[in-house]
């Protein structure tokens, strides 16, 4: 028996009929190890070049702290240390996108995997994504952290 979630975006997402104007967007991907300077890089370019910005980790654990029927799941899934479906992180994305009204994002912490960026891709179908990549050399992640 497969779990069939409806959230609010479902019906942005199977609109196609209107187009979303996050779906004329901007997207660019910041991808690095913890205390590589997602946050730092992602802060100067809000201040700089007026992007939104986005954590996938904090909208999972914004949804979790909700108390929703979603955010439980998504808890369970965390606790028994399963990773969240990327349907359910690309749809947090999704309404998060919407309900801010910008055209431009920034997204830290998503893909982590090629399956992650393939239904980001499908659902979304943004003009445009960038990936930032950050690096630290391996020994500094305990001191940075």
């Amino acid at each position: 028996m497969a779990l069939i979630m409806e959230t609010p975006v479902d019906a942005l997402i199977k609109d196609e009929h209107e187009t979303p104007k996050w779906k004329k967007s901007t997207v660019v991907f910041v991808l690095g190890g913890p205390g590589s300077g997602k946050g730092t890089q992602c802060a100067n370019l809000v201040k700089h070049f007026s992007y939104t910005h986005f954590s996938a980790g904090d909208l999972l654990r914004a949804e979790i702290k909700s108390g929703s029927q979603f955010g439980a799941m998504i808890q369970s899934m965390i606790v028994d240390g399963r990773i969240v479906p990327s349907e359910i992180t690309v749809k947090l994305l999704c309404k998060a996108m919407e309900e801010s009204g910008d055209d431009k994002f920034l997204i830290d912490g998503f893909p982590r995997n090629e399956e992650n960026r393939i239904v980001f891709e499908n659902v979304v179908r943004v003009m445009f994504i960038l990936v930032i990549s950050l690096s630290i050399v391996f020994s500094l992640i305990p001191i940075r952290v």
